[in-house]
């Protein structure tokens, strides 16, 4: 049954502040409606979805002979951070005692002090409630950003990776943003479910992974296409069910503010979709189902820390708007010269800073309100908050700062440390990830035809090594700048065991 007042159902008079009083003779349950509880469970499981949905995506994403990797390191990733989300990830992220602005404390090491009392994100929701929620959120971040490991990266290393990163980069960020006294929250930042922690959390993590790592080897790049795109598919429709509980679960309660969170990601996905599609087809003369997936995730991570906030038309303008400016960001790494192999900066990390941009302009009090607890608040330029632009800008500049900085430092340590450098050899990379790593395929035949130098596409006889081989699916312009990123890092061709030069798409016969 619902209520007419603002705020919790019932006011919170515990007789216990620390986890809501004594279980064994109270009903903690009192302070609560069973319908907001039940719906966060179910978004939780929602969120939970999205974990084999980026493992699909990115195993489709990469040859056949790293497929299952990926998968491996994604599913991992959600076993350790659980670990460290129990032990005391949730304590550095949310404790409210910790006053400094920066990162908690182990108030509740080991979930200690976690049980009935209203959480610190909503008082619609217990705080038991409220961190097995936020757990999804963590694990998620996680997988995102291990996939900067394909192709080419150790899966041990990647492990105790997530452990630390998770501790020192998201936990930081998450409580900027969300906790009470995190400064982020305390200057009036505007991040609904995780443009900061999430996205800018997992694009510039990856990145920097990405370029301690090191390229993937450049003879194994020819002709290099996903190779199942009906597994990209696969993942990305797990992760668009799953986002409606990332987004929708954010407003903590089954609530009109949790409907227009899941309209709004609708939109905004389907308009980014549409726009990446035209955007592709200027290039490929193709319409391309990748693309169609690439542009839905990028406006799922958009409507991330906006769709709380924004009204329904303009989230389809951000949606066009994120289209695009992923779209063309997928060429920053061929810019930059960082092989970040399944564009988790281009999507994640630009569309995060894209929907943190439109709260400043677009973000209105009577979405915010629509929860029927932050009634009162402020939004943006719609209400005359001229100072949310720059507010939202330093957040922007100071979460991708201390994400790339700090997961490039940990990356690096960790790679100096014996037995646990990060990448794999190079007769590894040759082989495939499944079999070095794991002795397990995702496809029974991979083990007849792991060779994938010794096939192409075009002809029946194997091409010598330098000889580029013009892609015959997919858009031309990334191959050419792919090449060309080539042939300035490889300015002198190395010579071959009989002294020849290796013949390169620039030498002349």
């Amino acid at each position: 049954m619902s209520y007419s007042w603002i705020g919790p159902p019932t006011q919170f008079n515990g007789t216990d502040a620390n986890d809501g009083g004594n279980s064994a003779t109270e009903n903690l349950n009192q302070w609560y409606q069973s319908g907001d509880q039940a719906f966060i469970l179910i978004a939780s499981c929602m969120v939970l979805i999205m974990i084999p949905g980026i493992a699909f995506l990115y195993s489709g994403l990469a040859r056949r002979k790293s497929a299952l990797s990926l998968i491996w390191v994604c599913m991992m990733s959600f076993s350790v951070i659980v670990f460290q989300w129990y032990f005391w990830g949730y304590s550095l992220a949310f404790s409210s005692t910790a006053k400094n602005g920066f990162i908690g404390d182990l108030t509740h090491f080991g979930l200690r002090n976690t049980l009935g009392a209203p959480s610190p994100g909503s008082p619609l929701i217990p705080e038991l409630l409220y961190s097995f929620y936020q757990m999804q959120f963590c694990a998620v971040t996680a997988a995102l950003v291990v996939g900067a490991t394909a192709e080419r990266g150790r899966v041990v290393p990647a492990m105790v990776f997530t452990f630390f990163w998770a501790t020192i980069v998201y936990c930081p960020l998450a409580c900027w943003a969300w906790n009470v006294n995190g400064w982020a929250f305390k200057y009036g930042v505007l991040d609904y479910a995780g443009g900061g922690p999430v996205e800018i959390g997992s694009g510039a993590s990856a990145l920097a992974y990405s370029w301690v790592l090191g390229r993937r080897n450049e003879k194994m790049m020819l002709n290099f296409r996903p190779h199942n795109i009906s597994l990209i598919t696969l993942g990305t429709v797990f992760l668009w069910f799953g986002w409606l509980g990332f987004n929708g679960g954010s407003a903590f309660g089954a609530n009109l503010r949790a409907v227009m969170a899941c309209w709004n990601s609708c939109l905004t996905a389907m308009f980014a979709a549409m726009t990446w599609c035209l955007l592709d087809f200027r290039l490929a003369k193709k319409w391309s189902l990748v693309g169609w997936c690439s542009g839905t995730i990028s406006g799922l991570v958009a409507a991330t820390p906006a769709s709380g906030f924004i009204t329904p038309w303009s989230s389809i303008v951000l949606g066009v708007v994120t289209g695009v400016c992923c779209n063309f960001a997928t060429k920053i790494k061929f810019l930059i010269g960082i092989d970040d192999a399944l564009d988790v900066f281009a999507e994640h990390g630009v569309g995060g800073m894209v929907g943190l941009l439109f709260n400043a302009f677009f973000a209105a009090d009577y979405i915010i309100g629509l929860d029927g607890v932050n009634t009162g608040a402020q939004g943006g330029w719609i209400n005359h908050n001229w100072r949310l632009l720059y507010v939202q800008v330093a957040y922007i500049v100071a979460a991708t700062s201390y994400a790339f900085i700090m997961s490039a430092i940990l990356a690096k340590v960790i790679d100096m440390i014996p037995h646990l450098h990060l990448r794999a050899s190079e007769e590894a990379e040759l082989l495939g990830m499944d079999d070095d790593q794991h002795g397990e395929f995702a496809y029974d035949y991979v083990e007849v035809r792991r060779d994938y130098l010794a096939w192409t596409p075009a002809d029946r006889e194997q091409k010598e090594d330098g000889i580029v081989v013009p892609p015959q699916h997919g858009i031309e312009e990334h191959q050419n700048l792919m090449n060309s990123s080539r042939h300035a890092a490889a300015a002198i061709p190395e010579p071959t065991e009989t002294g020849e030069k290796i013949k390169t798409a620039d030498s002349t016969d």
